[in-house]
């Protein structure tokens, strides 16, 4: 989970995987796409390949680049899980909070008067 949350945590792996899931594209035709160098976009198609996000297939000469539904499937179920575990721990918090009214302010809460011991500066 680590690397397949690490590869989503950048906005241009996003991109890429947006970009094919309709269709397989070659590396060089993704880089044609973005603002950096051809390496640089392979390193990105590693970092998803590697998390399982996306595959590449042959084609003739051409290595295509597709996007794997289930990895993104297996994200989202951990974060259902993360979902419903955290909503169970506020449901629990909130129960208690409305069990318990807090403590009583007591008579003297509120009047203002401070007590001073000697030798405190004023």
């Amino acid at each position: 989970m680590d690397r397949l949350f690490h590869a989503l945590a950048d906005a241009t792996r996003r991109d890429i995987l947006r970009r094919c899931v309709r269709s397989g594209l070659s590396v060089s035709r993704l880089a044609e796409a973005y603002p950096m160098s051809f390496a640089a976009v392979q390193k990105h198609v590693t970092v998803l390949e590697r998390a399982g996000l996306i595959t590449k297939r042959r084609r003739g000469r051409e290595r295509l680049v597709h996007t794997d539904p289930g990895a993104v499937d297996r994200a989202r179920q951990a974060l259902g899980e993360l979902e419903t575990a955290w909503r169970a721990r506020v449901d629990r918090m909130s129960g208690l909070l409305a069990d318990d009214p807090g403590p009583d302010p007591g008579p003297e809460a509120g009047s203002g008067d401070k007590e001073t011991t000697e030798g405190q500066d004023r």
